[in-house]
């Protein structure tokens, strides 16, 4: 009935007992579990796929409530920022994930079930027998089979748990202005800025004093005026003129912000994730996958588009996307921009002509000529090349960066994972970093004693305005301030 039912009988393996749990007061564990049925997701918090996976995951959970069935989550990091129990934390909060994860330290765990990619579902029985195994994302009906055959089978056969087990959660909500902001774009005095988990988009004048609120604050995808609209988890904004076109990303959708009158619009999308592949086509009849990112040229909306890792466009004359650079292979091959190879963009900049994006999973800094359609890598090496590292900018090392922008002979990038803000000169061909530190623990927390002044937290964006940096710090929940002449950083005051 199943593709990956095994073929002998095969009992999962402990969980170590030693490792950290996060959003459960105790540890689990495979004894303590008897009489459930277990799955486990496989994952790590850069993953696109892994973020596509983690709906169908809440939406599963919902069914099942109440029943001998548990979800759990095991961490088990791609990149080194990833393997902290803080940052996983944070993870599991910006997601907003509801089940119990393993931190799995030097992917213990992945070793023991012989998992080999992200993500992947492991599904044990109430025997404690493993029944499933499968990699990549779009599982959820074979999830949902697997689950309803077990339940059936052992509740005739009486081994099924009595009474599911109780599991207090432990994650707090953030009650701060802004939650995990993504993006920021500045125009005419004027920022607005992805307030990603309130669900809206903030626009706020250069003191920081809230203009507009775009979005009712609850997730979904509607249209209407600034109060009525919703957005699910956006992330990048741009301006033109006024207008704000927004990078809806759990909506996978594009959306227009008017202010002549004061209404949301949707531009492309369906709601639902798109294919892998897409030739693209109108507006709202296209479904889309995972846009982080928007940048603007003339009539062109150049769209960072996660989830297939391609650079789209969205055409405001006429209304139609369509993909612009990248074959939708995971890599980093320079070459035309349709037979590139990008990996996950997830920041996108257009200046003069050229459109400058971060490719996250090649923790690369990349850009496309207009001029000659060619996709050429500026710094980073590959899937697994990364860390942090300063000098030539061939030799230079990033970390799953987020975020860019571009002016005159540089380029500004949020280096995420290493909690920092690099600076790419063109002239000599060199990075240097003006905001972080390099070493094992970058940033610095809000409850961080060690830290004298508050450094970043996982930035993921970076706007150049008027000799300043203005960036979304995310985990700490702020916009801060880099002046370019005095080298001095500082928070956003943002208020109603």
């Amino acid at each position: 009935m199943f593709d990956n039912i095994f073929s002998k009988v095969t009992k999962a393996s402990e969980f170590p007992p030693d490792f950290d749990w996060i959003n459960t007061k105790e540890p689990l564990s495979i004894e303590k579990l008897k009489g459930h049925v277990i799955v486990l997701d496989f994952w790590t918090y850069c993953c696109i796929n892994c973020m596509h996976t983690l709906p169908v995951l809440a939406e599963l959970e919902k069914k099942y409530e109440g029943q001998p069935v548990v979800f759990i989550g095991v961490h088990s990091a791609k990149f080194f920022n990833e393997q902290d129990r803080k940052n996983i934390e944070q993870a599991v909060a910006r997601y907003e994930i509801s089940h119990p994860v393993i931190v799995d330290k030097k992917m213990a765990v992945w070793n023991k079930f012989g998992v080999t990619g992200w993500p992947t579902i492991v599904i044990i029985d109430p025997n404690g027998t493993l029944v499933y195994r499968q990699s990549g994302e779009g599982q959820k009906d074979m999830i949902e089979d697997t689950i309803d055959v077990l339940l059936e089978k052992h509740a005739k056969s009486h081994t099924l748990a009595r009474e599911p087990i109780k599991i207090v959660k432990t994650m707090q909500k953030n009650s701060a202005t802004l939650s995990f902001p993504g993006k920021i774009s500045i125009s005419n005095n004027r920022i607005a800025i992805s307030d990603s988990n309130h669900n809206r988009v903030i626009v706020t004048d250069l003191s920081g004093k809230i203009l507009h609120t775009i979005g009712s604050g609850k997730a979904g995808l509607e249209d209407g005026n600034f109060s009525e609209a919703l957005f699910f988890r956006p992330q990048g904004v741009v301006w033109k003129d006024d207008l704000i076109f927004v990078a809806d990303t759990e909506n996978h959708a594009l959306r227009k912000i008017n202010f002549q009158d004061n209404q949301v619009t949707t531009l492309v999308g369906t709601g639902k994730q798109g294919p892998w592949r897409s030739p693209g086509g109108k507006g709202k009849e296209t479904a889309i996958s995972s846009p982080w990112d928007v940048a603007i040229k003339n009539n062109l909306v150049f769209i960072a588009m996660a989830g297939n890792h391609q650079i789209w466009t969205y055409d405001i004359s006429t209304d139609f996307a369509r993909p612009f650079a990248g074959n939708g292979q995971e890599d980093i091959v320079d070459a035309n921009r349709m037979q590139a190879q990008l990996a996950q963009p997830s920041g996108i900049f257009a200046y003069n002509d050229v459109v400058y994006f971060t490719d996250s999973e090649t923790s690369s800094v990349r850009e496309i000529d207009l001029k000659t359609d060619h996709v050429r890598t500026i710094a980073g090496h590959g899937l697994f090349t990364f860390g942090h590292k300063d000098g030539k900018t061939s030799e230079s090392l990033f970390q799953h960066p987020l975020g860019l922008c571009a002016v005159e002979d540089k380029i500004f990038v949020a280096d995420t994972y290493n909690s920092a803000i690099r600076e790419i000169n063109h002239d000599n061909d060199s990075v240097v970093t003006l905001v972080g530190k390099q070493g094992t623990d970058t940033m610095c927390r809000l409850d961080d004693p060690s830290c004298d002044t508050l450094g970043l937290y996982e930035p993921s964006d970076v706007e150049w305005y008027q000799d300043k940096l203005y960036i979304t710090d995310t985990n700490n929940h702020l916009i801060r301030i880099y002046d370019l002449k005095t080298n001095v950083l500082s928070t956003l005051d943002i208020r109603i």
